[in-house]
Parts: C-alpha cells; structure tokens; sequence
C-alpha cells in the first residue's frame, strides 16, 4: 500500500462508530422509490459538513444530488467518480431485531431496507471520506464527485444522471453493491455484467364513458341511469392489461433466456359507491433483459396490450417511462484495480457477537443455531475470472449479459468497476429458505452489517486513490474504455443514453405520510387503522 492508501485505511478503523451509526439512520429511515426525503437530507448536510458543494436536486429529481471536493492547490488532478443509493423496498418494513418485527410505530407493510442500500450508501460515503482525507494529508490532487441516487429499485436515477451529463468527465467510477448471488461474493464482475432494463407505468383514464355504448335517452339527467350499461372503466382495463400481460410472459419468456417481468398495481379503485366506472388506474412494469433489443420486442407486446385493454373498456391509455437503462460495459484494467483492493483489505470477518445475532435469527426461524452461522462464501475471496466462469455456466455463449442493475449506465461513460462485498447471509439445512425478515434484519443490526460496510469503505477508497496516484492505471483504463467503445463518449460501438423522458416523480409513488393520526406509511399501520 502507498501512504496515501495507507491513511485511508487507518480513517476508516478511526471512523467505524460513525459508520456504523450512520447505517443505522438510513436504515432506519426505510424510505422507498423517489420519496427519499430524509435520507437525502441527511447526506447532503454531511456532505456539506465534509466541505463539499452539493448540488441538490440534481438532474430534476428532488431526492437526488450531485457533491464535488477538489483538492485544487495541486492542481488539476483525475476525477473519480462514487455514489450512494438509499432507497428502501415497500412491504419489507423489519427491525434491527432478531425476531420478525415491524419498526417501532410502523406496519410490516411499510418500506424497509433489504439489500441493503442504507449499508451501501454509507459504506460510499466513508471511502469517499477516507479518500479525501489521504488526498489533503499527502498532497494528491484531483476532484472527488459523488452522486445521490435515489429509486435504484425502479432503476430510476442513473439513466436520468447520465443523459444530463452528471458522468461525463471522470477517470474511473467505482461503484459497490452488496453480495446478492453466489458466485458474485467478494469479487469483481468481470465479463458478464448487468443487462438492460425498461420500466414503465401504462395509466388507463376512463373520462369519457358516454361514449362506450350508445343508449336511448330516457330523459334522466345523469346520462348513464343506475340500470343503463355502462363503461367497464379503469379497473377493467387495467386487469385485462395484467391478464393478458401475464400471457405475454407464459408465451414468451420461456423461449430465450435470462428474461424477467415483474409488475405492481400502483393506483386502482378510483369509483365511488355509485354505478360510475372507475375512472383511473395505472400498473407499472419492469422488464429485464440481456439486450436493448429485447427490452424494445417486449415493450411492443406491452403496448399492444394496453392499447386492446383501452379499446375494449370505454378508456384511452397512457404510456409513462420509469427507467430506460442500458446494459454494462466491461472494463478488465478497473476490474484488476478493484480486485487489488479487495484482496488487499481481504473479506469481511464476523465476530462472535455478530454470529451470536445470527444464531439469535436461526432460533427464532425454526433452525437449530450453528457454531458458523454463516455461508463459508461471505468470509473468503474468489476472483473474479473464476466468479465469471460459474457465473456463465447457465448462460448461453451468445449471452452477454445478466441480471439487473442500473449502475450499466454509468459504464457508457467513464471506467467503471463493479464490486461486491458479503453482507451476512446464513446458513440453512437442506432445502429450507429463511424468510426475507431475516435478511433484512441482518443488514440494519450493527454486529452483522458493520464487517461488511468497512470492508467495502476500505476496498473503494483504496481503489480510487490507486487511480489518482498510479497514471498508468488510469491510462490502461481509459485505453480499454476508448477501445471497447470505438473511440470514447459518441465512438462508433458507444451506445447513447436511453432516456428521453422527464423523471418520473410526480405518480402516486408509496411514501410516508403525516394526518391527524400522526406520521404513518400510506397503508395504515393496524394501530392506527
């Protein structure tokens, strides 16, 4: 390790109770898709303590930042590139507990930490801090950015940064994300990083529903009497759509590989207790695929659906995007840089007090508590050619890319490496699944989830000061970037940015809300019912 590298190190050891309570706020906080209100502030305002300018809002989107430090009296320097998520998932509403249990004042219902980005984020933020402190302690110069990235779960954010140029500029982008799948567990990707995504919201308005069936005047002045036929509506039109959508993936999906939609009902039931037809309705969409192409071929079958289920229901349909995301670009010398660091740092270790949670969890899950409580995988290495070849063991070679994450697009536009670091997971006899409180629980508690934030602080600190203070590093990166596109940002094999919509901030998003009751999710929890 250079000294540099050496006093980010010894920053992060110094600052372990700050990052770990600090995981314990956002995790705490559980706020979900664009609704990211305190979490935002909370990073901002520490940021700004930190000696940052923060741009808020950046990009449009209220819950989203962008924060630049320059070490300017050395001058110019590199630009290196991390972010923070901090958005929580709806309906996974767990405390920092070993037994199933909703935080305090909150119904399970509400939103809640399952990654968990509040771990994610945090652990950004202190390689982002450690690194600045090298920086100013050892003379280096550069700019550190540091982007706020809210409803990473809609793959919201980066696709809108990016097309606003928020990426443009840097020498390398590190980005880290918790293990979610073996093999992909203290490694780097390597080849076979994310694929495209597009999600969309199909919106059905039933606001002419005179106009269904033509009956004869009666002389009543409501123009649909409670016995006359009336427009099916909103509510009919979205579960035709859901129903036939539904077909699309039974007929389609199971014809080429590595392709997933999921769906959720967003704004239903708009009809009062009279005969009138529900007259909104809206369900939302995501689409994973390998490949633009496909996401373009299913989104076409969307479409067709919505436009049948409008015709046949009194209604006309609207088409809103989410997220238009690009698949990942691979880049091996930021891949060999990151691996470096991680093999430096080493993997995360647990000590008896975390498996003491842990064998706390398995108790109370029906499992009989185990001397190691935890998978073998989330306390050793595995580097990241061997990680690729399990991982392309079911994949066909045409398969370029798999699974999902929106960090693909920041890879169109500057270096970029993709680590995983083990959060806790457990072990479990033959053929039984924890529940999903389990793990939920696991990454707000401090003595399962602080091995894996300081690991991950270390390893992305020591990554980005390799590429301020090693120029040939950095060149190799760049070389492989400008290769790999056909010339850089606008090369022949670049692809541009997808999104060509506005955020979408402004639909019925789930969040926290204040009435008389007092502050509770949308779903009244039951006390408050």
């Amino acid at each position: 390790m250079t000294p540099a590298q050496q006093t980010a190190i010894a920053f992060v050891e110094q600052a372990r109770l700050d990052l770990s309570a600090w995981t314990r706020t956002i995790f705490d906080f559980g706020e979900t898709a664009w609704r990211e209100y305190q979490s935002t502030a909370w990073y901002v305002e520490t940021l700004k303590r930190e000696g940052f300018s923060v741009e808020i809002g950046s990009g449009g989107m209220p819950t989203a930042f962008c924060a630049h430090w320059t070490n300017s009296s050395r001058g110019a320097g590199p630009t290196i590139g991390m972010y923070a998520e901090y958005d929580a998932v709806p309906g996974n509403c767990q405390d920092a507990a070993p037994v199933r249990r909703p935080r305090p004042g909150l119904s399970e219902h509400a939103g809640g930490h399952t990654d968990p980005h509040s771990g994610l984020g945090i652990s950004s933020l202190g390689a982002l801090l450690a690194t600045k402190a090298a920086m100013e302690r050892h003379g280096l110069p550069g700019t550190l950015r540091f982007t706020g990235e809210p409803a990473e779960k809609v793959r919201g954010s980066k696709p809108i940064h990016a097309a606003k140029g928020y990426y443009d500029g840097l020498d390398g982008m590190i980005s880290f994300h918790p293990f979610y799948m073996l093999p992909l567990c203290n490694t780097v990707r390597w080849d076979t990083h994310c694929g495209a995504a597009y999600s969309m919201i199909y919106r059905f308005v039933c606001d002419q529903p005179e106009l269904w069936m033509k009956t004869a005047s009666d002389g009543a002045p409501i123009p649909q009497s409670h016995s006359a036929p009336r427009a099916p509506g909103a509510n009919d039109a979205l579960m035709t759509m859901y129903m036939a959508s539904k077909a699309l993936r039974d007929s389609m999906l199971p014809h080429q590989g590595g392709w997933s939609i999921s769906e959720a009902i967003l704004t239903a039931g708009q009809a009062t207790a009279d005969n009138l037809p529900a007259g909104l309705a809206e369900i939302q969409y995501m689409i994973r695929v390998p490949t633009i192409a496909m996401a373009e071929q299913v989104t076409a079958v969307l479409d067709s659906n919505a436009e049948a289920a409008a015709h046949m229901t009194g209604c006309r349909f609207e088409r809103h995007w989410v997220s238009k995301s690009r698949p990942g670009l691979a880049n091996h010398a930021m891949a060999r840089i990151a691996w470096d660091a991680l093999e430096t740092v080493g993997a995360p270790r647990w000590r008896e007090a975390g498996k003491a949670v842990a064998r706390e969890i398995q108790s109370s899950c029906g499992v009989e508590p185990m001397a190691e409580p935890f998978l073998d995988e989330c306390e050793r290495l595995i580097p990241p050619q061997e990680a690729e070849v399990i991982l392309r063991r079911d994949l066909p070679p045409s398969q370029i890319n798999s699974t999902s994450d929106d960090y693909t697009d920041m890879s169109w536009h500057a270096p970029t490496a993709r680590i995983y670091v083990a959060r806790p997971a457990l072990k479990g006899p033959a053929g039984f699944t924890y529940p999903s409180w389990a793990m939920n629980a696991l990454g707000g508690i401090a003595e399962t989830i602080d091995p894996m934030v300081v690991c991950a602080a270390k390893t992305v600190a020591l990554s980005a000061l390799r590429l301020i203070e090693d120029g040939a590093a950095r060149e190799a990166a760049r070389a492989e970037f400008v290769e790999r596109t056909g010339g850089g940002i606008g090369g022949e094999r670049w692809t541009a940015p997808l999104c060509d919509y506005e955020p979408p901030i402004h639909f019925r998003w789930p969040e926290y809300v204040t009435t008389p009751r007092g502050r509770d999710w949308w779903i009244p929890s039951p006390a408050n019912a």
